[in-house]
């Protein structure tokens, strides 16, 4: 059991240069995955050396050194969260804040392990998950994740429901490999009574291939959509970037992230961290503060309030993503299982 910490009073809250509040923590417990999914990393993967990993007691005191500082949201990412050893723990730690400190506890999963975990994160005070799935075609899944795990995934999500957790589907739309699957995507999940998102490729990393190949950018997809379907602008907000839309036939609520063809930095309430403790102001940019070193400081307030101030003075006015043409080499090295989706 991860014992309780509590607020660090008078801590300052967390605002940027831009004078952008930041109250939504994505925090990465792992970079680990048990899928390979070609746009998001080789399948012979280096990740990181578990020794240079936080302890969930780290990842812990850092939350509850955001939560101090305004942070209202923490949503759960890894590479796969759900594969780290004892992360129900972290999740039953935090769980504890919801409705005082916390607003929302909520996760991003691939949902292979999701059949196992939905009651314990249902118990634990999650309410909403997101999981990813960008093919309901078993082979068209093989193909794309690099292994046979459609099954687990489609149990995983089943179980979420029954747990009594919301479920958005985020999918990736990629030229030539789903373009033709998203509206059945679309009215599978709003008849499973389930809301989903569709996401822009992000360029985050070598992949062993080319993103320009299968970047599909969402302006278009929604010009197809509104050929089949009434989509009627909805102004909801679940703390990120998509914007929303209700399709009228099916009854559900899409949504669409789009950092490519729509940029949606203005209002941007987010920072993320790393497994080992990296602060990244933005998805899109290289900034980044130790904040490990922070927390392993033995003047650790001092540090912490530091390390903060830093971060808010650098986190940058918008991302860095382009997809620059065939052959284009990413802008950004690092790997989205490196910082968390």
């Amino acid at each position: 059991m991860i014992e309780p910490v509590d607020l660090t009073p008078g801590a300052a809250p967390l605002i940027d240069r831009f004078a952008r509040s930041i109250t939504y923590l994505r925090l990465s417990v792992t970079d680990r995955c048990d899928l390979r999914c070609t746009y998001c990393m080789p399948e012979r993967m280096q990740f990181l050396p578990r020794a240079e990993v936080l302890t969930l007691e780290e990842l812990y005191l850092a939350s509850r050194a955001f939560m101090a500082r305004g942070v209202r949201k923490i949503r759960l990412t890894g590479g796969e969260p759900l594969v780290r050893r004892d992360m129900i723990d972290l999740v039953r730690a935090l769980g504890r804040h919801v409705g005082t400190d916390l607003d929302e506890l909520t996760l991003t999963t691939n949902g292979t392990r999701l059949a196992q975990f939905a009651e314990d994160l249902a118990q634990a005070g999650v309410r909403r998950i997101n999981v990813s799935l960008d093919t309901r075609d078993a082979a068209r899944f093989a193909a794309l994740a690099r292994r046979d795990m459609l099954a687990d995934v489609l149990q995983g999500i089943a179980a979420a429901r029954d747990a009594g957790l919301k479920v958005k589907i985020n999918t990736v739309a990629l030229k030539g490999i789903n373009e033709d699957e998203i509206a059945d995507l679309v009215a599978w999940a709003h008849g499973e009574g389930h809301e989903l998102t569709l996401i822009e490729v992000m360029p985050l990393g070598d992949v062993e291939g080319d993103r320009f190949d299968h970047y599909l950018p969402l302006d278009g997809v929604r010009r197809t959509l509104e050929q089949r379907w009434t989509l009627v602008p909805n102004a909801a907000r679940s703390g990120g970037p998509a914007r929303y839309v209700d399709v009228v036939e099916t009854g559900g609520r899409l949504g669409f992230i789009t950092p490519l063809t729509g940029n949606f930095c203005a209002g941007c309430n987010r920072v993320r961290m790393t497994a080992t403790g990296q602060l990244f102001m933005c998805l899109g940019g290289e900034g980044q503060v130790d904040l490990r070193a922070a927390l392993r400081s033995p003047d650790q307030e001092e540090a912490l309030n530091a390390a903060f101030a830093r971060a808010m003075g650098e986190k940058q006015e918008r991302h860095d993503f382009a997809i620059s043409g065939p052959g284009g080499v990413p802008r950004l090295a690092r790997h989205m299982s490196v910082t968390g989706g």
